[in-house]
């Protein structure tokens, strides 16, 4: 096959996993929304505020049972059965010890948080991990193949099969035991329907030797995402702690912000990574995909998230109820970073995909200090500086990756500006026209389809004046599909 071809063909992949894989979590996106909505008007704040304190634990006992191997086995050159087989049973293993560890420590994780109640509900609620073991060496096979789709479609179901199960919960009064089953049923879900799709299947005669490489790739990358997960989680931690009202609001809030960014992130986690490897050792060419996947990347991004913000409060009015006013308020300010938080991911599975996890680890680690130091310093103050000062700080961090990025492909900071400044310009000046057009109406259901219709019709419009790359590749890559069909 000639380079030409080849090149057509991963960038093909790369738009097909990118597109299916931004279409395929709008659509779980919106049936998380769908489900959470009837979930958030049938329960109250306080009801998630247990599950809430219980998210750090959560996180970081997935990521020691992950122990990085998924992303390990994307690298490798060759992987075989022995590979699959070892990561299989290891993380059976793991799981089930970390789930003893967690078991006993559950009173003082209660004691901790003064909420007795967290005794059983922790038990209960961290047999989900022990659950999630049995499906990352066929999630481990779905990644490195590029099956998007079939990752996708497994997301899918999980989530509205699970969401039957939270609401039915919830209507007959289990309120957080609820949303506890509904997160074990999801992740029982999703591992039934990965292995569904993966044609590969364990074996009882284990050799774990595959384990020594996987893992002399993998430590720096299970450090990471143990620190990475402690920074996603901080917020509820720190909350439950100090301000023990606002972590059911905060949960909520993280909720909606997470479905949101999730379309563009988990697009982007899904083929930037195995699709970067690819082209490793071609560092011009490496260069141009990353280039060409953060424009992409940026152009979903900015107009998503930061029109995220400007309805926040009149979408969580209308949607879950005035209750909830005080998420909506938080949202506003995560959302600014939601728009960001995907260029992280990029500079991050760069860096992997050169076999840098060592720079990855360690800034990921200061950056997960500097961020608690940071909260902490900031908690006297209430939580709505906390969430500003998060948001600043990370967006600085994001310069930091761009260093180690620069010294691997020679992306510049001007390359990196002109590349993501355009699209930000844009989206930030649609974001403002809208919201001074839209500031005389009175109805909230106007003004909640007003600032949507009139910020999309904008962006487009403008986008397709400029000349938009991304705008017109989107659209040939959705008619021609079309036309094909």
């Amino acid at each position: 096959m000639t380079t030409e071809n080849t090149s057509h063909n991963l960038k093909h992949t790369v738009a097909k996993g990118f597109l299916w894989g931004g279409m395929s979590n709008a659509i779980c996106q919106v049936l998380s929304l769908f489900f959470g909505i009837f979930l958030a008007r049938i329960l109250t704040p306080a009801d998630y505020g247990p599950i809430g304190m219980l998210a750090i634990f959560s996180a970081i006992a997935g990521s020691l049972q992950d122990s990085g191997f998924v992303v390990a086995i994307a690298n490798r050159k060759k992987v075989g059965h022995e590979d699959y087989n070892a990561v299989f049973w290891f993380n059976i293993l793991i799981s089930l010890f970390m789930y003893g560890v967690l078991y006993l420590c559950a009173p003082f994780i209660a004691e901790f948080f003064d909420e007795p109640v967290l005794v059983k509900l922790s038990r209960y609620n961290f047999l989900g991990f022990v659950v999630a073991a049995f499906g990352i060496a066929p999630s481990a096979y779905l990644f490195r193949e590029l099956k998007v789709k079939q990752k996708s479609i497994a997301l899918m179901l999980s989530i509205a099969i699970s969401g039957v199960v939270g609401i039915a919960m919830a209507l007959n009064g289990y309120s957080y035991w609820g949303i506890a089953t509904q997160s074990i049923v999801y992740v029982l879900v999703r591992t039934v329907a990965c292995w569904y799709f993966t044609p590969w299947r364990p074996s009882f005669k284990v050799n774990f030797s595959p384990l020594k490489y996987l893992f002399a790739f993998s430590y720096r990358l299970l450090i990471t995402n143990v620190f990475q997960r402690f920074n996603w989680n901080i917020f509820s931690f720190i909350l439950g702690k100090f301000y023990k009202a606002d972590v059911g609001n905060y949960t909520k809030a993280a909720e909606w912000f997470n479905m949101g960014g999730e379309v563009v992130n988990g697009m982007v986690n899904a083929v930037s990574q195995p699709v970067l490897a690819k082209v490793v050792e071609d560092n011009e060419r490496q260069l141009r995909v990353f280039r060409k996947m953060l424009r992409f990347t940026v152009f979903i991004a900015f107009p998503l998230m930061l029109g995220m913000s400007l309805v926040s409060e009149e979408l969580i009015t209308v949607v879950i109820g005035e209750k909830w006013l005080e998420s909506a308020k938080m949202l506003k300010i995560l959302a600014v970073w939601g728009a960001l938080m995907p260029i992280q991911s990029m500079q991050t599975n760069l860096l992997v995909s050169r076999g840098k996890s060592r720079i990855f680890m360690y800034g990921t680690i200061v950056q997960g200090i500097i961020t608690l130091s940071i909260l902490l310093a900031m908690s006297l103050f209430g939580i709505k500086l906390m969430l500003v000062a998060y948001c600043v700080f990370n967006t600085l961090w994001l310069f930091v990756w761009n260093y180690f990025v620069k010294r691997e492909i020679n992306l510049t900071y001007t390359m990196f500006v002109g590349d993501i400044l355009p699209y930000l310009t844009l989206a930030v000046t649609v974001i403002s026209i809208t919201g001074f057009l839209t500031s005389f109406f009175g109805n909230i259901y106007v003004l909640l389809l007003s600032k949507i219709a009139i910020a999309a019709v904008l962006y487009i419009l403008i986008a397709y004046i400029f000349h938009s790359k991304e705008l017109f590749e989107i659209a040939d890559f959705l008619f021609k599909r079309n036309k094909q069909s």
